[in-house]
This record gives structure tokens, C-alpha cells and sequence, in this order.
């Protein structure tokens, strides 16, 4: 007797990965958010308590993309084994450069995410859990670093470091997304200036600094 033959079919896996891929290539297919978390779950054949494993809202989903974002940054990060070793310039350089590069990767979304819904950069809401990440990685350079910026930082404290990492990264990611630069080499060039000046303001020369970074966006604001 011929033994039955077994079909399997593998079936699909549904993490926040599968669910965030998903939503990025509905709303850049569509041009707009679905309307509801029903709405995106019946389009994309996932069962809603599948959602709501992971994700409370379309919001939550939202913010978590950006997360990924950075957390893909400090992955790419730490696998340099010479990272712990740079200076903490260095390594602040090296997390802005290796975001943005992650940010191109996705830059059609994220263009959406913060232009082309109108929302702009208004739309803070979406940030609020990398702003929360990148904060984090700032006051650990602190803590861990050398006295290149710790000693200085004292003097001001903390927290309002971080938050002035925060708004030089919302600075930089205006700049980037009105970029049209070839690789986006301005942008590189004003991350580096941008750091540099922020380091040195810490320690010496800081009009020395403020004056190329002045010299730099008043170029491109002008061409």
C-alpha cells in the first residue's frame, strides 16, 4: 500500500518585525496611514490579537519603528571592536553616522513619516521612543567615558546635555531630509561640524567652531 504523502504548509511568522514591515510597505504603497488597526490587519491577513501582541496601537507601532531604527544602530555600533576604545567625540560621531545611514536606508518612509503626511516634524510623537534611546546612549558616554566631556558636562549637568544631543539630532534630521546631495554628503559634513562644535563648546575655542559651522549652513542657505 503506497503510504499517503503529507503536505505541510509552513506557516508564516508574525513578530513586530513582520507586522512593522508590513505597515512601512502599505503606507508607501498607499501614500497614506490605514485608518485603523482592523483596517491594516485585515488588508495584511494578520488576526488582530496577533497585533496586540505586540503593538497597543498604530501609535505604539509607530514609535517602535523608530526604535528599531536606533537599535539597529547599536548593533552596527558594537560590533566595531575598536568602539569602546574611541574617544567619546569619536563615538558620538560614529552613532550619528551610523543612524543616518540607517535612515537612508529607509529614507522613502521616513520622508513620509515626517513630510509627506504634512504632519512635519510636528509629528514628535512617532520620536518619542528614540528620543528616550538616544538620551540614554548620551548619558552612558558620560558616565563611561573619558573626562574629555564628563568633567565639563558636570557643569551643566546631565539630563540637559542629553536633551541638547536630542535637538542637534532633530537639527540634523531636518537638514538630511531636505538633502539633495550626492550620498548625502552635507550631511555628513554637518554631522561632523556639528559634533565638533558641541565637544568644543565644552572645552576651548568654541567661536573658532561656531564660525565654520555658521560658515557651512550659511552656504548652503544661500546656494
Amino acid at each position: 500500500m503506497e503510504a499517503t504523502k503529507k503536505t505541510t504548509s509552513k506557516k508564516k511568522v508574525i513578530d513586530d518585525d513582520f507586522i512593522i514591515e508590513k505597515y512601512m510597505n502599505q503606507v508607501l504603497e498607499k501614500n497614506e496611514e490605514p485608518k485603523s488597526v482592523f483596517v491594516f490587519c485585515k488588508e495584511n491577513e494578520i488576526d488582530e490579537t496577533e497585533f496586540y501582541t505586540f503593538f497597543g496601537s498604530l501609535d505604539a507601532l509607530r514609535q517602535e519603528i523608530w526604535v528599531k531604527f536606533f537599535e539597529n544602530t547599536l548593533v552596527a555600533i558594537q560590533k566595531e571592536k575598536e568602539f569602546e576604545t574611541y574617544s567619546d567625540k569619536n563615538k558620538l560621531l560614529t552613532m550619528y553616522f551610523t543612524l543616518f545611514e540607517i535612515l537612508t536606508l529607509n529614507r522613502s518612509y521616513v520622508l513620509f513619516a515626517l513630510k509627506e503626511n504634512k504632519e512635519g516634524l510636528k509629528n514628535l510623537k512617532s520620536l518619542k521612543g528614540i528620543r528616550s534611546h538616544l538620551k540614554d546612549f548620551v548619558e552612558t558616554i558620560i558616565d563611561t567615558g573619558s573626562s574629555e566631556i564628563k568633567e565639563k558636562v558636570a557643569k551643566i549637568t546631565k539630563p540637559v546635555f542629553a536633551e541638547g544631543a536630542w535637538i542637534q539630532f532633530l537639527f540634523l534630521l531636518k537638514f538630511w531630509m531636505d538633502d539633495t546631495s550626492k550620498s548625502f554628503e552635507k550631511t555628513d559634513v554637518l554631522i561632523e561640524k556639528s559634533v565638533n562644535t558641541v565637544v568644543d563648546l565644552l572645552n576651548t575655542k568654541p567661536l573658532e567652531s561656531l564660525f565654520d559651522l555658521g560658515k557651512f549652513l550659511w552656504k548652503e542657505k544661500m546656494n
